[in-house]
């Protein structure tokens, strides 16, 4: 595929909207190339001319040395792309959207169930063939999207951000397949990702931002460019949310990232990592080098503010008095039909913590969030929130409570600002009030520029800064963020967990799900379930501590993840 001077806008409220400017590159063959950026960077914009559904403005794309502006059939006939939301008819079995596949590229039918066998092996989708599409778990349905676009074996394969919102497990079976067909098929594939440690598995990357290219080569040769700057800190005094808050404010510092028990560090350039420096006055600090990856170069090239010149949060949250546990689950249960989607489940929040919920797709994490917010009622089990019985003030519970959903769930055909209005309406906001909470969540999340733009409209950072402005505007005393974070890029989620910190130090218990093993680290305790039931429950530390051994010495979330997850198998 090659690329030469090729620019895209699109006309929106009356703006010329540049989504691709100037972007000349070339990928090689029988490789996986990465396309990396922030949300808005042009990633999927670039994904849909190579698809040849999209025209250029002006440049020129060839594909299989084909000219895509020319003959954009023939490049589809040859090409195989999965969006971000691949068309899956959820009311259709997985044998039936294979077929349905199968029939829309043509594929022959002497050579389907050859075609087919392979997939589902290589999928483990095998013995679920007779299942609706809409009762797969998330990870599940990413494989059968992959394995419908590689029905008809292509030359090209493009994946737009094909592992959002799927668990660790997923994520590494999914790579495992695309590398497959790298080895066995001599595919190439180009394929964008939010998460920046898939990133140092391609061969290359290309990095994009604003819709223009910013560099393009090897993941090491990026980290090479921050060489030097990275350090670890670690105080045996502080808590690693205060230590990253303090440091985040210190000069010279770029970037602060709770990393385990330490502070990952990004210095700007010239700046002393000195403790003097960083923590004047703190003792039993201790600061110490680390290898840079690519996480670390994408932040030092983009990242254009530190921390300390950020919105504050400004809320004037009311902080009921009452029991220290703000919620309390005791043997939790929830069926469908015969079906137990959440089996037996205990636990309690205190006031003002961070309490993460993890678990593998379809472990009942959502199941269990709908109930603690009152809009899915328990089949049995005790379920308080804020000192209400569920079963009986649900109402009550709810006045109390933020709620940013999995999925965007705002009004697509309405502005950011009509958004805003409503939601506030609906929490009773009136008058003066309101007009100071709509300017409010306009300033602190940056979305005056957007207000009247509609929500469906917006990229995908955006789209999350609007819901989590809606779940705030009653300024609720306990927020429950289902994969708040779900797809949007590393420094979007750096933004989010800010805003987040500073709501728990203001006495906010906060609930929230992810599938992004090290964002538990901004925990202070969690569950992590698999298959509708608790697996562990702890401190972040002392969940990775389950999974320490010989063979891995200082595990991390997602290794201690992935080891819970395969000891259940085998004792299953």
């Amino acid at each position: 595929m090659v690329l030469s001077d090729l620019s895209k806008c699109f006309h929106s409220g009356g703006r010329v909207l540049a989504a691709l400017t100037d972007v000349s590159f070339s990928i090689q063959p029988g490789r996986v190339t990465g396309l990396i950026g922030p949300d808005g960077a042009g990633k999927t914009t670039l994904m849909r001319l190579a698809a040849g559904l999209f025209m250029a403005d002006r440049g020129k794309i060839e594909v299989l040395g084909i000219d895509v502006q020319r003959d954009s059939l023939q490049v589809q006939s040859l090409v195989g792309y999965m969006p971000q939301r691949f068309g899956l008819y959820e009311d259709l079995s997985v044998q039936e959207n294979l077929d349905l596949y199968a029939d829309l590229q043509n594929v022959p039918r002497q050579q389907r169930a050859a075609r087919y066998h392979e997939l589902m092996q290589m999928t483990g989708l095998g013995p679920f063939t007779q299942r609706l599409a809409g009762r797969l778990s998330g990870g599940m349905k990413q494989k059968l999207g992959l394995a419908c676009t590689l029905v008809r074996s292509p030359q090209l394969l493009l994946l737009d951000e094909p592992t959002v919102g799927v668990d660790p497990v997923s994520r590494r079976e999914l790579w495992h397949i695309v590398y497959q067909q790298v080895q066995d098929a001599g595919m190439t594939v180009l394929l964008s990702t939010a998460y920046l440690d898939e990133a140092e598995r391609c061969d290359e990357v290309i990095l994009l931002h604003e819709g223009r290219m910013l560099g393009q080569g090897r993941p090491q040769s990026f980290s090479d460019e921050v060489a030097g700057r990275i350090f670890l800190v670690s105080a045996g005094n502080l808590g690693a949310r205060r230590l990253q808050t303090q440091l985040s404010r210190a000069p010279g510092v770029l970037d602060a990232l709770i990393e385990g028990e330490s502070v990952r560090l990004v210095m700007q350039k010239d700046a002393s990592a000195a403790v003097n420096i960083l923590l004047p006055g703190e003792s039993g600090i201790s600061i110490a080098p680390a290898a840079p990856r690519f996480e670390d170069a994408f932040v030092a090239r983009l990242k254009t503010r530190p921390d300390k010149d950020r919105h504050g949060l400004a809320l004037q949250v009311k902080i009921s008095d009452g029991d220290d546990d703000v919620i309390r689950v005791k043997n939790l249960q929830r069926r469908f039909g015969e079906f137990v989607a959440v089996n037996k489940v205990s636990f309690s929040v205190r006031r003002g913590e961070i309490f993460g919920l993890l678990g593998a797709n379809g472990a009942g994490k959502s199941t269990t969030f709908r109930m603690l917010c009152g809009l899915l009622p328990a089949s049995s089990g005790q379920l308080a929130v804020a000192g209400h019985d569920l079963r009986v003030a649900a109402a009550r519970a709810r006045s109390r409570i933020g709620y940013m959903a999995q999925k965007f769930s705002l009004y697509t055909n309405l502005s950011v600002l009509q958004n805003l209005r409503f939601f506030s309406s609906a929490y009773g906001l009136r008058g003066k009030q309101q007009k100071q909470r709509l300017e409010w969540a306009l300033t602190t999340f940056e979305l005056d520029v957007y207000r009247d733009t509609n929500a469906g409209d917006l990229p995908l950072g955006y789209k999350q800064r609007l819901s989590f402005a809606a779940a705030l505007m009653h300024e609720p005393e306990i927020l429950f963020l289902d994969e708040p974070t779900s797809g949007v890029d590393p420094l979007a989620r750096r933004e989010f967990w800010a805003w987040t910190n500073a709501l728990a130090d203001m006495g906010v218990t906060v609930l929230v799900t992810t599938h992004f093993m090290e964002e538990a680290n901004y925990c202070d305790r969690l569950v992590i379930m698999a298959e509708g039931e608790v697996l562990a429950e702890g401190t972040p530390r002392e969940i990775k501590d389950l999974a320490r051994n010989s063979d891995i010495p200082d595990p991390t979330m997602e290794d201690a993840f992935i080891w819970l997850i395969e000891q259940k198998e085998v004792a299953a």
